[in-house]
């Protein structure tokens, strides 16, 4: 159950009290940000995956649709439901996007270069997991929430999230094994 600061919180929110609603932007922007990032590695899709998060926010809440309670959970749920339908649009576009950071970095970019090509293979890695797989990793590991956190996130009990953990990072240890040994993951 929502605690009461939370739920006075969505109320004000769902009656459209502007300053209530940039507070939860503000509050919850960067998190849901990084969380997008994370898992896309594109900051202009992520820019946008991110914007279209609080539009369908401030649509629910228009239409008198917006949460009653566990706010974060309904936006990390809308925000992971938007990174797959990404996936799913973009499945046979097989590009890595110049990060801008190795011509920032003057300083070793062969050390940046590698970096990144690390980060791709973890990320091409994550995106062979199931939705749920990929959603339980980012929440648990990346934004460092609680099995209880993500539980709610995701409407699946505990024992779910960490059954899903446990077979997602098997996987990931396997794919990123094969990926070190020249194998296509």
């Amino acid at each position: 159950m929502a605690n009461d600061r939370e739920r006075i919180r969505l109320q004000r929110a769902n009656n459209c009290d502007r300053n209530t609603l940039a507070g939860i932007y503000d509050d919850f922007q960067p998190r849901i940000y990084r969380y997008v990032y994370r898992q896309i590695g594109d900051v202009e899709t992520t820019r946008d995956l991110t914007a279209e998060v609080f539009k369908r926010f401030l649509q629910a809440v228009h239409e008198g649709k917006g949460p009653a309670e566990y706010l974060s959970a309904w936006l990390y749920r809308v925000a992971h439901n938007l990174v797959v339908d990404h996936y799913r649009r973009e499945q046979y576009r097989q590009h890595m996007p110049l990060d801008q950071d190795l011509y920032a970095s003057g300083d070793n970019t062969g050390q940046t270069a590698e970096n990144l090509v690390m980060a791709g293979n973890v990320r091409q890695a994550l995106r062979q997991l199931t939705p749920d797989q990929q959603q339980v990793i980012a929440l648990r590991f990346l934004e460092g929430l609680t099995t209880r956190e993500v539980a709610k996130i995701t409407g699946k009990p505990a024992g779910a999230i960490k059954s899903l953990q446990h077979r997602a990072l098997a996987a990931l240890q396997r794919q990123l094994l094969q990926s070190e040994d020249g194998e296509q993951v």
